[in-house]
């Protein structure tokens, strides 16, 4: 039963983030609300929304998703050869595949200075909102937000880079639950985004 439960929460979730672009923890608490469970019910674990998300797509956005995906890494890639001084990875539903038009780029900098990328961002004229958010490890850690125009999408996306000391970067490259890296820098999304080019069919002459 628990299962189960746990199973219709991750899938109503799975509608949430694909359709209305929230992040899986939001969504996971919307989708008790929206099933009418109390609010202390246990919240299925992100491998089983991941799971879900990636059933949802493959029904109902199978056309769209591949070419939303390949544009939102090809602006996370610019994002991170612009950001190369600090070191950046690539996380979330971008770098694990599962993002859609709706999601955000979540990208990582390991700073030797903590202020070094905002001060970056300043000199290059670049807006951005900063903002906390928890971290690794359970810590506040700061974020500066940008919007960023996606030619591909035709609209702004956000582009939140989130601030960690160098010391953190060997913690951050832990495989996760099912061994797979949690983020990759920009040599691993070049490749992505290869590997995505080779899988298209050539055009017809």
């Amino acid at each position: 039963m628990e299962n189960a439960l746990a199973t219709e929460i991750a899938n109503c979730a799975a509608r949430l983030v694909v359709e209305q672009g929230l992040e899986w923890g939001a969504a996971k608490r919307r989708a008790v609300k929206e099933l009418g469970l109390p609010a202390r019910t246990r919240l299925p674990d992100n491998d089983l929304v991941e799971d879900a998300v990636r059933a949802y797509i493959g029904l109902f956005c199978a056309d769209t998703q591949p070419g939303e995906l390949r544009a939102l890494r090809t602006l996370a890639l610019l994002w991170m050869q612009r950001m190369q001084d600090f070191r950046p990875y690539l996380g979330g539903a971008v770098w694990h595949g599962t993002a859609t038009r709706l999601s955000d780029i979540y990208i990582a900098l390991f700073c030797d200075d903590s202020k070094s990328a905002e001060i970056a961002l300043i000199d290059h004229h670049v807006s951005y909102e900063p903002r906390t958010v928890t971290g690794l490890h359970g810590e506040p850690v700061e974020v500066l937000s940008v919007g960023s125009r996606c030619p591909e999408l035709g609209e702004e996306v956000g582009v939140h880079l989130l601030i960690y000391d160098l010391d953190d970067l060997r913690g951050a490259l832990r495989p996760d639950t099912r061994g797979r890296l949690p983020r990759g820098d920009t040599q691993a999304v070049r490749r992505l985004l290869q590997e995505t080019d080779s899988d298209t069919p050539a055009a017809n002459p």
